[in-house]
């Protein structure tokens, strides 16, 4: 399993005013807006130790909102605003201080943590004259240094003993967290696994919304019946789909919950935050994601002259690197030889594609390919007729399967007999139809 530990974006996208106010967004790098805010919230004559305590808050605060996706989870389209009274203060095109600039180039991918949490703390500060708060005064924080404390003394004593600076976070691009497709009955995958992680918490306080027990990432029908209450109770439409609506309601309720955004925050654990799946497959990985990646380019491949059909097995080896970088290459990837969560969203769409418009050369093959989710039971509707088509040519040599009725519904004969053949072929028995077993099914109903 992987964590999803919090990464220092490259850029962040700053509204320049109140949220509701009709002004600009402007995208600017993060380095950058640190060395902004600091600049037009301290004053560089301070002592390096108040500067650097207020540098640490600055920079965790804007990544709590980041991470939260505070003001996204609201409907707005910016990371935070300009604005004292909401976040912190920006003032675009000012000028910077030498010191200050200076120290944020050498702590601007540190931020303060919690202990037993994973995400950057909420670290409220307030000038501590004009304005009082429970959490840091900046003014105070220069009598701390006065009296010789260090930056970390001066975090804990106005947040706590039991906080700490992680140093060195990586920095890179931030997904947006919302996928970009609809999640719904069959679909598997880390954006499963956070919807279920979070609708689980919210029931502590909603307590009419299911159980989801499943810990597969898997989009079940408790899943399903659990976004179904969750949208009713929140005034959504009962789709028990989630679109980019429910995504972010979800995700904006889990964070009140929890007060993400609060001093007093229950936090999130690293158990909290492992998923399921790698979102980055690199030379020597094995597992099922290798195997799902092998699957899908294999099958593009196989209709594609420009990427190599090559043998593969679960090990991400020289013929998945050689495979790999063709794709990005032919699709204006990076040709990294690694595979991440940008090449997986293009491969999907490209599968997708695919499947929604083959080409006369692949019109031939379209019902042999997996439909890019798991079928369980309760799914219905074509794919699954497709799915029943080769499974009854299976059971017409092999009495041993329990059979199948070819109704366009998985029901308990259709699970009955995936298990069969799950157990026979040396699959894990679950009855779950994923892309490996989907693949067998075909070629066993070809003999």
């Amino acid at each position: 399993m992987a964590i999803k530990y919090p990464i220092v974006p490259n850029n962040i996208t700053v509204h320049l005013g109140t949220p509701d106010e009709a002004v600009r967004n402007i995208t600017v790098p993060f380095i950058d807006y640190i060395k902004n805010v600091a600049s037009s919230e301290l004053y560089p004559t301070w002592p390096e130790s108040s500067l650097r305590a207020n540098i640490y808050a600055i920079i965790s605060f804007a990544l709590n909102r980041i991470y939260n996706e505070w003001y996204r989870s609201k409907g707005y389209n910016f990371d935070i605003t300009s604005t004292s009274a909401y976040d912190q203060k920006y003032i675009e095109n000012r000028a910077v201080y030498e010191n200050i600039s200076n120290i944020v180039e050498e702590i601007f991918n540190d931020y303060v943590v919690k202990a037993g949490q994973i995400q950057p703390y909420f670290t409220k500060y307030c000038d501590g004259r004009i304005s009082t708060c429970n959490g840091l005064s900046q003014w105070g924080s220069v009598s701390l240094a006065n009296q010789g404390k260090t930056p970390i003394q001066i975090l804990r004593y106005y947040y706590g003993d039991d906080i700490s600076i992680k140093e060195n976070a990586p920095v890179g691009d931030v997904e947006e967290g919302y996928p970009g497709y609809v999640i719904k009955l069959g679909f598997a995958g880390n954006p499963v696994k956070l919807i279920e992680r979070d609708l689980n918490r919210i029931r502590q306080n909603y307590p009419a919304i299911p159980l989801i027990e499943d810990n597969l990432g898997l989009y079940s029908k408790e899943t399903e019946a659990a976004v179904k209450k969750f949208q009713e109770i929140f005034s959504l439409p009962v789709t028990g789909e989630v679109d980019k609506a429910t995504w972010y309601r979800i995700k904006y309720v889990y964070t009140s919950v929890k007060k993400l955004a609060d001093l007093y925050s229950e936090g999130i654990s690293a158990s909290e935050a492992q998923l399921p799946y790698l979102e980055e497959l690199n030379y020597g990985d094995t597992g099922i994601e290798v195997e799902f990646m092998h699957y899908y380019l294999n099958a593009i491949a196989f209709l594609d002259p420009d990427i190599p059909y090559l043998p593969t097995n679960s090990v991400y080896n020289d013929n998945s690197r050689m495979m790999v970088m063709a794709f990005q290459r032919k699709y204006g990837l990076p040709v990294t030889g690694t595979f991440n969560y940008t090449d997986w969203q293009r491969l999907r769409e490209v599968y997708d594609k695919m499947l929604k418009s083959p080409t006369t050369s692949q019109v031939n093959f379209i019902d042999e390919l997996y439909p890019g989710y798991f079928l369980t039971k309760g799914v219905t509707g074509e794919d699954v007729r497709r799915f029943q088509k080769f499974l009854l040519k299976i059971c017409q040599y092999d009495k041993s399967i329990p059979g199948v009725r070819v109704n366009g519904i998985f029901d308990d004969l259709t699970e009955n007999s995936v298990k069969k053949l799950q157990d026979d072929y040396g699959f894990q028995i679950n009855g779950l139809v994923g892309p490996l077993l989907w693949k067998k099914v075909v070629e066993l109903s070809k003999r």
